[in-house]
């Protein structure tokens, strides 16, 4: 199992460490598999600097997708995706 960091915005951090977002979407340019860690590092975006809070969490379910495949990118620009949870 491997600890791999990552960034986080602040807005995303706080629901993460509030247990209100459970998931993650992000570019597929690294290696990363079931039961790794990610070490998510809150970064303002604004100052360009790391605030110091961190918070681990473990991959439960790995899913690797291309929206192109299902969307045009002219789609993809107008409307966007949504990252859906669901209880």
């Amino acid at each position: 199992m491997t600890e791999i960091k990552k960034k986080l915005w602040p807005k995303y951090f706080e629901k993460m460490v509030n247990g209100k977002m459970n998931c993650e979407l992000r570019l597929a340019d690294f290696d990363l598999n079931e039961g790794d860690t990610l070490v998510f590092e809150e970064f303002n975006p604004k100052t360009k600097e790391y605030t110091g809070r961190t918070v681990n969490k473990k991959v439960k379910n790995l899913i690797k997708f291309n929206p192109f495949e299902s969307y045009s990118k002219e789609a993809i620009e107008k409307f966007g995706l949504y990252q859906i949870d669901l209880e």
